[in-house]
């Protein structure tokens, strides 16, 4: 063991001493923590020494790494309890912020030790006795709101959580299957119909074309090449189609607010986006394939005698490889490929996020400019689709060839869909009010608000600036809530695009007035002038349903906070409103008193007919997980406001 093999190292005449702790441990960097840790637990031993033997450390050793909750807390509860009496004071809770902030190397924890203890025994030492216990640190830390009754001398939560885990580890690997099971269905049942539904689509197309051409004669000269090549064609119809419905990011927004959002799982449109290009990926193999490596030869090799028949489609004269090849159906087959390979490939992750480093000037190739601009081939994809429809060598008719049926509908709503957000960003006409760059290279964008604009909390919108492209428009979170006069967005660079935005507004910028945050500053009365911004939206997120839920639970990494922000302002909002309308409710009910015995009806009948506003959400947990404490400042006035109305806020750094 590790420890053991350190403690032989450090030690002397077989003893370590107080001070060589911290490293035989493993805690070299936190050496003040350490040295608290063994204080407590010598303390516990009612002892106090400068050193310990082995089977001394041994003890401590079990003790730290007890993982079980009773334990820990324990530990952290006698780590503050200096003199043991049971109680800890706020000067005690203090002491233990500060050496955990110098522990984890939290400046600004530190700092604000004083008013985190303050908050602390505010919570839990309601009636000012001075002191809280055990039980109420227990009930805190595990977020229960029971901590009041003062009948328990120790609370036995954690224990019951234990004999819980304790009966889950005792079911039998059937019974852990279905559990298992169960909660995937149920998680994962809208994911699952609509895959369902969609494989079996793909497969009756494929099966039915597959049997139309089995029964044709030019399954005599070309077998089950033909027969797979085009059952395959009509998946790739069918998937050509519906690829374009989930980036419909209007008509998803929409459909987000019916009934249909209750059966159709449309948080993962682009999930399915990506399904259905890797299904196109695979019929285009089987399609193209078997033509080019099957069909074409069994063709061009084919007795006179057997080929006769399939002249009236290919001609009188049997045609060369390169005849097929280079036909219309050949010539845009080859282009549709080509486009879509390079578009597949700068779609995947490794060339998107550029995670794939090529030299100079190849390294063009990655990042979402190149993911980007090569999507936009599909256009000469579809193109190129819809002629390579309408000249099939095996079918004349034209009713027979489907492909601009399968296509027309999805096309024209994904057509006007971008022609809707080419219209509607001139229209959306903002100004900007205030730019500010925090630590983190996070930018604060905050600008009016349009008159037509109407978002939820949650939602996003795409925002373009033209000094820094033209043609680019990139999604951010909303930060603002709904009911505030503007609109908000934060940006965090994290390439190409975020990086000349930041440059752009940080040029004019000015160093913040005494008492503002943020590194700089730029406002409407800012002598430079602030770039142009266009907005387009708002489209629907998940987070937008929050609404639905008695208790949320938000969770965000770094810049991920974003959208809980909204959400976090939107409640705040609600509360002050609800508390206003209540207070103006309470103020037209005239006195009653000696000389006005009774409450005139026409007043209570204008109260009482008022509908009231009904907020569901009873609790909202917050955990936000950053690298550097000052991102905290990109949302200081949040949590500020949040803490003067008594929500529980827990920032995790």
């Amino acid at each position: 063991m590790e420890v053991q093999a350190n403690f032989d190292r450090l030690a002397s005449e077989g003893f370590l001493s107080r001070s060589d702790f911290a490293e035989c441990i493993g805690m070299t960097e936190s050496k003040e923590f350490a040295l608290e840790l063994f204080d407590t637990l010598s303390r516990r031993r009612q002892v106090q020494v400068d050193k310990i033997n082995k089977e001394e450390l041994r003890e401590i050793w079990q003790q730290i790494t007890d993982n079980s909750f009773d334990s820990r807390l324990q530990i952290f509860f006698d780590m503050v309890d200096k003199n043991a009496d049971g109680r800890i004071g706020e000067e005690e809770v203090k002491e233990i912020i500060m050496l955990s902030a110098s522990a984890n190397k939290l400046s600004r924890l530190k700092e604000q030790a004083e008013e985190y203890a303050a908050l602390i025994m505010e919570e839990l030492d309601p009636e000012g006795l001075g002191y809280i216990e055990l039980w109420q640190l227990e009930t805190l830390l595990l977020q229960k709101d029971t901590y009041m009754n003062y009948s328990q001398a120790l609370s036995y939560t954690s224990q019951a959580l234990s004999q819980n885990l304790a009966g889950l580890r005792k079911k039998s690997p059937i019974r852990k299957i279905s559990t298992t099971l169960s909660y995937y269905l149920e998680d994962n049942w809208k994911r699952l119909w609509v895959l369902a539904l969609w494989i079996g689509i793909m497969a009756g197309l494929f099966t039915w074309k597959f049997m139309q051409y089995r029964n044709r004669y030019v399954f005599n000269v070309m077998g089950y090449c033909v027969t797979t090549a085009k059952g395959a064609a009509e998946t790739l119809k069918l998937n050509m189609a519906i690829i374009l419905l989930p980036v419909c990011r209007n008509t998803i927004t929409w459909l987000r607010n019916t009934r249909a959002a209750r059966a159709l799982p449309f948080d993962d449109n682009i999930n399915f986006h990506k399904t259905i290009a890797a299904a196109i990926v695979v019929g285009i193999i089987l399609h193209a394939g078997n033509h080019l490596v099957c069909d074409f030869p069994r063709l061009i090799n084919s007795s006179n005698e057997k080929y006769a028949p399939l002249g009236q489609y290919f001609g009188e004269t049997k045609p060369t490889y390169f005849t097929l090849v280079k036909g219309v159906e050949g010539i845009t087959g080859v282009i549709m490929v080509i486009c879509m390979i390079i578009a597949f490939t700068l779609a995947t992750r490794w060339f998107r996020r550029s995670l794939v480093k090529l030299p100079k000037p190849f390294d063009k190739l990655t990042g979402f400019n190149a993911f980007w601009y090569s999507h936009h081939l599909f256009i000469i994809v579809y193109l190129a689709l819809i002629v390579h429809g309408q000249f099939l060598y095996l079918i004349h008719v034209w009713y027979r060839k489907t492909t601009w049926m399968y296509l027309a509908v999805p096309v024209c709503l994904y057509v006007g869909e971008r022609v809707l957000r080419f219209f509607r960003s001139g229209s959306y006409s903002v100004r900007l009010l205030k730019v500010a760059i925090y630590p983190g290279n996070v930018l604060t964008l905050q600008m009016s608000k349009p008159p037509a604009f109407r978002y939820k909390s949650g939602q996003y919108m795409f925002v373009q600036c033209p000094a820094v492209s033209p043609f680019e428009w990139h999604p951010f979170s909303i930060t603002s809530a709904p009911g505030d006069d503007y609109l908000s967005i934060h940006v965090r660079q994290l390439g190409d695009w975020t990086r000349e935005l930041k440059r752009v507004f940080a040029a004019a910028c000015e160093p913040p007035v005494g008492g503002k945050s943020g590194l700089l500053r730029a406002d409407e009365t800012t002598k430079k002038a602030l770039p142009k911004l266009l907005i387009d939206g708002p489209y629907g997120s998940p987070a937008q349903d929050y609404s639905k839920y008695d208790v949320l639970l938000l969770v965000g990494l770094g810049i991920g906070a974003t959208p809980f922000i909204s959400i976090l302002k939107d409640l705040l909002n609600n509360i002050i409103r609800m508390e206003e309308e209540e207070d103006a409710s309470t103020d037209l009910y005239p006195p009653v008193g000696p000389n006005k015995p009774h409450i005139d009806l026409s007043t209570l009948m204008t109260v009482t007919s008022r509908p009231k506003r009904v907020l569901r959400t009873t609790n909202a947990y917050f955990y936000w997980v950053t690298r550097e404490q000052g991102s905290f400042d990109w949302f200081k006035g949040v949590m500020n406001e949040i803490a003067e109305l008594d929500q529980r806020v827990h920032s995790t750094n």
